[in-house]
């Protein structure tokens, strides 16, 4: 080998090494999605429990979205045994008008599992509400954990939303 193929070969592999630790380097894009959950006071509207999710993912696509569980008809059907249920968007005014607890920033890769989460919901067989043991408070439980946030799953607040999240933010007190 002569000096100058070897001044080249040495200056190929400096090159690549230069191009590999810079690459270490690189900044992805990161998804901006802020989700934050809400409780609603009991009265004629549901769902009680429910989050809304806005911002960007990596890849640019918008993110401005909200769901909660609750009951297709709420009627006093509910306090005797399951009835028809379904994930609902709640309303932009219904949102104002209820209480946000907490907001948590996750990644692409949570956002995926936040609406696997939504949509194994949606694909739960009828009669899928049940105010003790599938209701609003079940969904964003779920939600919570898919987020890898501490629940308490022998809570008393199963039917208590505010007092769930206040519950949440306890276990979690770095939650805002």
């Amino acid at each position: 080998m002569n000096v100058k193929s070897g001044f080249t070969y040495l200056l190929r592999i400096v090159g690549l090494v230069a191009l590999f630790f810079a690459a270490s380097f690189s900044v992805t894009a990161r998804a901006d999605v802020n989700v934050t959950f809400y409780s609603h006071d009991f009265g004629k509207n549901f769902p009680h429990a429910f989050f809304v999710a806005k911002g960007e993912l990596s890849d640019g696509k918008k993110v401005d979205t909200a769901f909660g569980f609750t009951a297709i008809n709420v009627s006093p059907g509910i306090l005797f045994g399951s009835v028809n249920g379904h994930v609902k968007a709640p309303s932009a005014s219904y949102i104002a008008s209820s209480n946000p607890h907490f907001t948590v920033k996750i990644d692409d890769g949570k956002y995926r599992k936040l609406m696997a989460v939504v949509q194994k919901w949606q694909a739960i067989p009828q009669k899928s509400y049940s105010l003790n043991k599938r209701n609003c408070v079940h969904f964003i439980n779920d939600v919570i954990k898919t987020l890898d946030l501490k629940t308490n799953l022998k809570t008393a607040n199963w039917k208590k939303p505010r007092s769930f999240m206040e519950e949440v933010m306890k276990l979690n007190p770095f939650l805002k």
